[in-house]
């Protein structure tokens, strides 16, 4: 990330004008709950010391501008704030989506200008365009004093994705970038998901964690994702129900034989990992509560398995060549050597994997992975317990 100082030289020279404030949001990562928050499930996630910084003034012409670093500068007209169809994919939909929706709940806008920079790594999982979204909203919500609070603004910004970005997505990633820490949300009322702040200091406990990029591209991945909904939706029709959230475990279990033989069998597997892995949630919420981060790499452990084993959102279907993913947790076990833990972390078939290392063998691990997937693929992360912050006012 670059200083103050390189910021507000880069606003000044964008904008000509000197800046008022300065505000940051981060990363997330997904702790635990792998694919659990689409069948209205709990996750544990937490904010990550990556972030993404707006320098900000105040206009009076109704107008937002933004500059990021590395993208095209653009302006959005207070007054235009309609789903626009050629918009949607773009960065620009999701600041016009934001602002729709803090208008819609009865909130005046102040117009501003915003020069943004990151260094959330896209594409890794981690979450770059929800900690955007945080951004934009928290600029929002304290120049215009709305008075939202942190999952207001979560809400907010997954509105602006669902809606005119385009994008499905659940809940998870902007509630951790907007409320910080570590959080354990449960999806079963998906408009009001109960959240719990955890209050445990990772920096205390003996590991880093680590995010691993194993090389591996996201494209034409779309159908594999797609299948995990698409095949415990199926289950889910075997019981007139949308989620799996709303069956009984042991209703699936007394009917396993008849629903295996509609639905399949990776569809029982991946139904099987969904139940357990929302049980696995509350037992590392306890293990954190109670201090015990053994029991909690323990329960990484499993979580990890169980989307290679049950989930299987490790290697994409049919791929014999092309298994990044599954060598990088290979490597991972092998350099551990059955100390600390490894997992497939976010939507899996490539991009990230998470692992937990003790702080004497940091060194030798992000030497021994870079050394098999490449220089600055294993990134040493730091758990952040602000969300959504105004940082300076100049």
């Amino acid at each position: 990330m670059k200083t103050e100082k390189e910021l507000v030289s880069l606003f000044e020279e964008q904008f000509n004008e000197k800046p008022i404030y300065i505000f940051s949001a981060p990363g997330r990562t997904e702790l635990s709950g792998n694919h659990t928050d689409h069948q209205h499930g709990i996750v544990l996630a937490a904010a990550i010391d990556l972030e993404i910084k707006g320098v900000v003034s105040l206009n009076d012409l109704n107008k937002i501008n933004i500059k990021s670093e590395g993208f095209d500068y653009f302006s959005i007209d207070l007054n235009d704030l309609e789903v626009k169809e050629n918009e949607k994919g773009t960065t620009i939909s999701l600041v016009r989506g934001i602002a729709k929706r803090i208008k819609e709940l009865g909130k005046e806008i102040i117009g501003f200008n915003a020069y943004i920079c990151s260094d959330v790594l896209q594409g890794s999982g981690l979450s770059s365009s929800a900690a955007f979204e945080i951004l934009i909203a928290t600029i929002i919500n304290n120049i215009s004093n709305c008075g939202l609070n942190p999952v207001d603004l979560a809400k907010i910004s997954q509105y602006s994705e669902n809606v005119y970005f385009g994008k499905p997505c659940g809940l998870m990633d902007q509630t951790a970038s907007s409320v910080g820490n570590i959080v354990n949300i449960d999806f079963k009322d998906t408009e009001n998901p109960i959240i719990n702040k955890i209050d445990f200091d990772f920096s205390k406990c003996g590991y880093k964690l680590c995010v691993i990029d194993c090389g591996a591209n996201h494209a034409d991945l779309t159908e594999e994702y797609a299948a995990i909904t698409k095949e415990l939706k199926k289950v889910c029709e075997c019981f007139n129900c949308n989620y799996l959230r709303e069956i009984n475990e042991n209703d699936f279990y007394s009917n396993f034989n008849s629903v295996r033989k509609v639905v399949g069998d990776r569809a029982m597997l991946r139904a099987i990992h969904v139940y357990e892995e929302n049980k696995r949630v509350m037992k590392q919420v306890e293990a954190l509560r109670n201090n015990d981060f053994e029991l909690y790499l323990k329960l990484t452990n499993e979580s990890g398995d169980s989307s290679w084993e049950y989930l299987q959102n490790v290697v994409a279907s049919g791929n014999k060549e092309k298994q990044e993913l599954a060598l990088a947790l290979a490597m991972c076990k092998k350099i551990l050597n059955g100390k600390g833990a490894c997992r497939v972390h976010g939507g899996g078939f490539a991009g990230t994997l998470q692992a937990f290392v003790k702080n004497e063998d940091i060194d030798e691990f992000k030497n021994e992975i870079e050394k098999y997937f490449g220089k600055d693929s294993c990134h040493i992360l730091s758990i952040r317990k602000d969300g959504g912050t105004l940082e300076k006012k100049f």
